[in-house]
């Protein structure tokens, strides 16, 4: 059950953000940095955590979970360093997501072949 909840909840979201691609001019760079703050302003509000714990991997996957763990992070290490905690929480509370992200895509350059053929450069 818990696995159909979070497909179910995963699939809501990503069916949200492709309809507000669909229907509006903003670029997918965008609308990823509206996600992360969405969920940070989420967390930061109190909304977040209880969704997150009932949809379990369904909400905590996406961006949105992303940007509530910067928000975690940056609220717990503000409450234990002060202002210098603004700058370093969120690094400390995201590192193993993002560092595997970067170490799985090396690898997977590794792996595979790339579509796009090396342009010529002409100086």
């Amino acid at each position: 059950m818990d696995y159909l909840k979070a497909f179910i909840i995963g699939g809501i979201i990503c069916a949200l953000v492709q309809i507000l691609m669909e229907k509006t001019k903003l670029l997918p760079g965008r609308i990823m940095v509206l996600l992360v703050c969405g969920g940070a302003v989420l967390g930061a509000l109190g909304v977040y955590e209880p969704f997150s714990q009932w949809a379990g991997a369904g909400a905590s996957v996406p961006l949105l979970g992303f940007g509530n763990v910067l928000w975690k992070g940056v609220k717990e290490a503000i409450d234990e360093q002060g202002f210098l905690g603004i700058f370093l929480g969120g690094f400390k509370a995201c590192a193993g997501g993002v560092s595997s992200a970067l170490i799985f895509s090396y690898i997977a350059s590794l792996l595979c072949e790339p579509k796009m053929k090396k342009a010529d450069l002409k100086f």
